[in-house]
């Protein structure tokens, strides 16, 4: 092939802190790093970066809050690739180069972001052995990820809690208390810092793809 014919090849190439290159139109599972990612979802903000505390919210520590909230809800122990696949359910927002759009934006953007979204969660998947959610484990994960999203609404975004139910379209009444604040002993509902949050989930990443 030509040297200019390369430049007629449609890619989009995001770099990652590591030096390697994603192609997101057709994205490779070795593509990045597990310090890539952590680093990514570390520095990808909910709520379109609003917040009423000094640091917006990063995907990585709602991630986080959604494995928590997921033990809660399927009321039985876990295999370490269920709790692994709610680590990474949003691991296409870091991917796709720290976008994450608000939900109501995502069908404008179109058909293509969607593809290339789903193209970054499948590669994500398979790099780290995650199968699909059962019909079951859909609803447990849905209602888990929902209930994060009302609670940072109030706590973190600002948000009323008739709000969230009315603007929001969130049919979940908001938690009080912060689950993670049994678990790290943190500020109840307080960004972290994304070293902190890119330091947590990359521990919880490498304890979840442990050998046993």
């Amino acid at each position: 092939m030509q040297p200019q014919a390369l430049h007629l090849i449609p890619r989009a190439f995001v770099r990652q802190p590591s030096g390697l290159h994603l192609d997101l139109l057709n994205p490779s599972a070795d593509g990045w790093t597990d310090e890539d990612l952590a680093i990514g979802l570390s520095r990808t903000y909910r709520w379109g970066g609003h917040s009423t505390w000094p640091l917006p919210l990063s995907v990585a520590q709602h991630s986080i809050t959604v494995v928590e909230l997921y033990k809660r809800f399927a009321k039985r122990s876990l295999t370490r690739v269920e709790m692994l696949r709610e680590l990474l359910h949003d691991a296409d927002e870091a991917l796709i180069g720290g976008f994450d759009p608000i939900s109501p934006l995502k069908p404008i953007l179109g058909p293509g972001f969607a593809q290339i979204a789903a193209k970054l969660q499948a590669a994500a998947f398979a790099r780290y052995g995650v199968p699909a959610w059962s019909a079951e484990d859909k609803q447990i994960h849905k209602r888990a990820d929902h209930l994060a999203a009302a609670s940072e609404a109030v706590h973190v975004a600002g948000w009323s809690a008739d709000e969230v139910q009315d603007l929001l379209n969130i049919g979940l009444t908001p938690l009080k208390t912060d689950p993670l604040v049994e678990v790290y002993g943190c500020k109840p509902w307080e960004p972290w810092p994304p070293t902190v949050a890119a330091e947590r989930f990359l521990d919880e990443l490498k304890r979840l793809t442990k050998p046993a």
